[in-house]
């Protein structure tokens, strides 16, 4: 993975669950290297207790990395809130319960590393406006963020929410 390769923004989930199941940093950590042993874990950052707050997790092989943040307070708690009431009908008694008693979460942010252009086009970056769109991705492979996000949900017993679907994902 060369210096100037760039992080391009690709997805966020959340891990929803009640503050009281934070994790400390290095249950993180160490969940995460035996999900996956050639995760990489970049700027972990704890509260004074050993709480996680954040850390970076880069996969080279998949060519992505994923930003954990933990985010809790009253507006966490006002949009669990909101979800819950939209998603009432669909949720079975105990995740609706889940929703509505979570205060806390972890955001993971799904990045694509991809090479710096400096400014200068190669032939092959060239768009082909016939080609597949679906080409573009072809080098995203999405077992980091699966495996994050599995990780971090089994370890806080928490909901995983893809804010983009509006679904709460089994």
């Amino acid at each position: 993975m060369a210096e100037n390769d760039e992080l391009y923004w690709r997805e966020t989930y959340f891990i929803l669950f009640p503050q009281k199941r934070r994790p400390t940093l290095k249950q993180v950590s160490t969940a995460l290297a035996n999900a996956n042993c050639r995760f990489q874990i970049e700027n972990p950052s704890s509260d004074p207790a050993g709480l996680i707050e954040s850390l970076l997790v880069e996969s080279p092989e998949d060519h992505a990395a994923v930003e954990i943040s933990y985010e809790v307070g009253d507006a966490i708690i006002e949009q669990n809130l909101a979800w819950a009431k939209e998603l009432r009908e669909d949720l079975a008694p105990n995740q609706l319960q889940e929703l509505i008693i979570a205060d806390a979460r972890l955001d993971v942010a799904h990045f694509e590393r991809m090479a710096a252009s400096n400014g200068v086009v190669s032939e092959d970056a060239v768009h082909d406006e016939f080609a597949d769109p679906e080409d573009d991705y072809d080098m995203l492979d999405p077992t980091c963020l699966l495996t994050v996000v599995e990780t971090l949900a089994s370890l806080t017993g928490g909901l995983t929410f893809d804010p983009s679907s509006g679904e709460i994902l089994a």
